[in-house]
C-alpha cells in the first residue's frame, strides 16, 4: 500500500513489502472520524527524510489514517498543499528554507477545516505558544518515546488536542505560575490602595507639614499619624517622605 505522493518527489516506500501491514481496528466506534472506508487524510511537511519515513510507516500501518502527500521544504509545501485535499497537517517548525509557522498561517486561509500538528525537536516556550496562537492543536516532540503519530492524528481529527506528555506538563506548569502571578498581582494591588485618611496625610506631607502639625490639623495623635505614614511607606514601597510623595504622584493619588 503506497500513499499518494507529489509528482516531483520519490515515494516514501519503494514497494508493497516496505509498507507495514494495516491494523484492524474493529472496535473503533462508528461515530468517530477515521473509519476504514474514510480514513483521516494527512499531509506531512518535514525536511528530515528519516522522520518522514517513521511517521509515514506509523500512519500507513493504521487503517484509520492515510498519508496523501508530503513535502520536504516550505517552498514545496506551499505548492503541494494546493494540489491535495487533507484533514490534518503535520509539520516541522524548522524547515530548510523557512519556518513551519509561516505555513500554519497559509493553511488557515486556504484549508480552514484542517487541523495542524507540530512535530519538532523544539520545545522553547515562545515557539510552542506561537504555534498554538497560529492555530496548531497538537505538538509532538521528535525525541519523545510517546510518538504515536496515528493516534495524535485521530485525536485532533475528532476535536481533541495532542501534546507530548512532558511538554503538556511543562505548559501546565507555566499556566499555573501565570495564574499565581495574576493572583499575587491582584493581592498587591489591594495592599497598595491607600485609605482616604492616608491620602489626606500624604497631601499635607507634600505641602511640607510635619507630623506634629498634621496631628494638630487633623485632631489626631502623633502616634496615629506615624502609624499612617508607616502604612503608606509599605504600600508605596517608599523609605522617605519625599519618596512616598513622588510614588503617590506618579500613580495619580495626589
Amino acid at each position: 500500500m503506497s500513499a499518494v505522493q507529489t509528482s516531483s518527489r520519490p515515494p516514501l516506500f519503494n514497494n508493497h513489502n516496505d509498507a507495514p501491514p494495516s491494523i484492524n481496528h474493529s472496535m473503533w466506534p462508528g461515530h468517530m472520524v477515521g473509519q476504514r472506508e474514510q480514513p483521516v487524510r494527512v499531509f506531512l511537511v518535514d525536511d528530515d527524510s528519516h522522520i518522514r519515513r517513521v511517521i509515514a510507516q506509523d500512519l500507513m500501518g493504521d487503517s484509520r489514517t492515510l498519508l496523501v502527500g508530503h513535502a520536504c521544504s516550505l517552498r514545496e509545501a506551499r505548492k503541494s498543499i494546493q494540489q491535495h485535499d487533507f484533514d490534518v497537517l503535520m509539520i516541522d517548525l524548522n524547515l530548510g528554507d523557512g519556518e513551519g509557522l509561516d505555513l500554519l498561517e497559509l493553511v488557515q486561509g486556504t484549508h480552514p477545516h484542517v487541523q495542524s500538528i507540530i512535530v519538532s525537536v523544539t520545545e522553547r516556550d515562545e515557539k510552542v505558544f506561537q504555534a498554538f496562537e497560529k492555530g496548531a492543536v497538537g505538538y509532538l516532540l521528535k525525541n519523545s518515546w510517546f510518538g504515536d503519530y496515528a493516534q495524535a492524528v485521530l485525536q485532533v481529527a475528532n476535536g481533541g488536542a495532542s501534546i507530548t506528555p512532558s511538554l503538556a506538563k511543562k505548559i501546565l506548569s507555566l499556566v499555573s505560575r501565570s495564574q499565581n502571578y495574576v493572583v499575587s498581582a491582584s493581592n498587591r494591588t489591594k495592599e497598595e490602595k491607600l485609605s482616604e485618611r492616608e491620602i489626606e496625610i500624604l497631601k499635607l506631607i507634600a505641602c511640607g507639614y510635619s507630623s506634629p502639625e498634621i496631628s494638630t490639623h487633623l485632631k489626631i495623635s502623633t502616634m496615629t499619624v506615624s502609624t499612617h505614614v508607616k502604612n503608606m511607606y509599605r504600600k508605596l514601597q517608599a523609605k522617605t517622605r519625599a519618596h512616598a510623595v513622588k510614588a503617590a504622584s506618579l500613580r495619580g493619588l495626589i
